[in-house]
């Protein structure tokens, strides 16, 4: 019976060893995996503070706490799977369809860009409508739905960083990936959007330093937040033209995408002491102007359909 015992605590030994080194190359593969897509997290955290303009500051919090639970049901109950099946039995869709959410996002960001040049301003809209739950329920929708796109590529990046991993490693590592995204993008984006009643909370303390703090915080957070609204635009086309090039490439269509990666190197190599980040700049300006050019073309076409303007 000893024996036995002792072969039985071995084995729970072996079984627990087996287990923390899985964990380990869970949580490398996830690490590596996230810092992949670290761009989009960026783009993500810009767009979704857009969504609480026009609403009162005790439903802020609420707000962002039901886009994060609707971003966690985009990553986790629709994104990952499907992500998972894709990538097994039919990985030449996973492109085609990135480039459909990509062009997207390239409409939403150009429609934005056409009303906000025709004079329609979304604060207008917001007062137009009946009842706080009306609004609310189209706020949500809406980031809920970009962040959908949003969702699937970074998935869609964490993914190609485990093409060699197993099919219950893979789903550790995106999931892991899904969770700790949604909480570090909302949690900023609480972050940002509360940052003005912490400054009034600052400004009633009885240190004058607090009080300048408080005081420069609530006259900042309106600007900071209209320029986080032009932010988040721009990232939805930037990350949409991006997508889009990138689709082009993989099916071989390379004008577009090449022109824009050698403007990309030309002016690095013209900056040296700033090289990375003109690269980055310029190839970013590209994927914008990639990415205004389809948005706009598919904002005039929807436009052309019978019954559109009217809706607007």
């Amino acid at each position: 019976m000893p024996g036995g015992l002792v072969a039985l605590l071995d084995d729970v030994a072996a079984l627990a060893k087996l287990a923390a080194a899985s964990l380990d190359d869970v949580v490398g593969a996830a690490g590596r995996a996230g810092t992949k897509a670290a761009g989009v997290v960026i783009d993500d955290a810009a767009v979704t503070p857009r969504y609480v303009v026009g609403l009162t500051p005790d439903r802020e919090l609420p707000i962002i706490w039901k886009i994060t639970l609707g971003s966690l049901r985009n990553k986790l109950l629709f994104i990952l799977p499907v992500a998972l099946a894709l990538s097994a039995f039919a990985p030449w869709a996973v492109t085609p369809l990135l480039m459909i959410g990509g062009a997207y996002l390239c409409f939403e960001a150009a429609e934005k860009i056409v009303e906000a040049l025709a004079g329609h301003h979304a604060e207008a809209e917001v007062a137009e409508i009946a009842t706080p739950v009306e609004l609310e329920k189209r706020q949500v929708a809406g980031a809920v739905r970009t962040d959908f796109i949003l969702s699937a590529e970074i998935m869609a990046i964490a993914l190609a960083e485990l093409p060699d991993a197993s099919l219950g490693m893979r789903a550790a590592a995106l999931a892991a990936v899904a969770i700790a995204i949604t909480i570090g993008v909302y949690g900023v984006v609480a972050l940002i959007v509360k940052m003005d009643d912490i400054g009034l909370h600052l400004s009633k303390r009885p240190s004058a330093i607090a009080q300048r703090t408080g005081a420069f915080l609530v006259r900042a957070m309106p600007v900071l937040l209209q320029a986080l609204s032009h932010v988040g635009v721009a990232a939805m086309v930037w990350v949409g033209g991006g997508i889009l090039l990138h689709g082009l490439e993989v099916f071989g269509l390379n004008a577009a995408p090449h022109f824009v990666h050698h403007l990309a190197e030309v002016a690095g190599h013209a900056v040296p002491f700033a090289q990375g980040f003109v690269q980055w700049l310029v190839g970013a300006i590209g994927a914008g102007i990639c990415g205004m050019i389809v948005g706009a073309a598919i904002v005039g076409v929807l436009h052309l359909v019978p019954g559109k303007k009217a809706a607007h």
